[in-house]
């Protein structure tokens, strides 16, 4: 028996949680010059629209399909039996629209650390990587029943399922790509490099 109240709430809050893409997007884009802000705009939108699909076929089963310390299993939310990882009076596709927003956000953290030297197809190519693979195994060993789980772990809200699995992918492909180009003289001195646009980073943060 779902509850009309808790379903109301679960989709508000997986509402606000989506908005998080548009202010990441603002942040990024104002951050960054001109030139690039349609590349930024257009990362972040893949982060959902790529992230998602990938999310629903592959991820959520790995994530909740099962009890295993290191991955669940394959089966699609559409699919697989999820009632035992259920909340009370959740159905189980406002759980994996709830599930599917937090995905996005631990893609999207990504984006800002590699603006500016990034192409557009391979991070197309990583937005699908940390959607079937990297966020669903993580999430599984926290919220899915894993050996984090089975240790006694617990995070509430996704500071460790969501933000730190985003924040060392980022630091990760910082360190892969390295600087950009022009931001180092010959003389090995820092030059900065402005934004374009500090009222849409301003925005992006509220």
């Amino acid at each position: 028996m779902y509850n009309s109240s808790t379903v109301i709430w679960v989709l508000v809050a997986a509402f606000l949680v989506y908005f998080m893409q548009a202010g990441f997007a603002l942040c990024e884009a104002g951050l960054t010059r001109a030139k690039n802000t349609g590349n930024i705009l257009m990362k972040n939108m893949m982060d959902f629209c790529i992230g998602t699909p990938c999310f629903w076929l592959v991820g959520f089963g790995i994530m909740f399909a099962g009890s295993g310390p290191l991955i669940g299993g394959f089966a699609p939310f559409m699919s697989g039996d999820y009632s035992a990882i259920l909340p009370e009076g959740v159905p189980l596709w406002v759980y994996a629209v709830f599930q599917t927003v937090f995905c996005a956000t631990a893609a999207t953290i990504v984006s800002g650390s590699m603006a500016e030297r990034t192409k557009f197809s391979a991070y197309c190519c990583y937005s699908a990587a940390i959607s079937l693979i990297v966020y669903p195994i993580s999430g599984h060993w926290i919220w899915g029943g894993g050996w984090l789980a089975q240790l006694g772990f617990h995070d509430f809200a996704g500071s460790t399922a969501v933000h730190f699995v985003g924040g060392v992918t980022a630091c990760l492909g910082a360190w892969m790509l390295g600087p950009r180009i022009g931001k180092y003289g010959k003389d090995g001195k820092a030059r900065a490099i402005p934004g374009h646009n500090l009222t849409a980073m301003a925005l992006g943060v509220f």
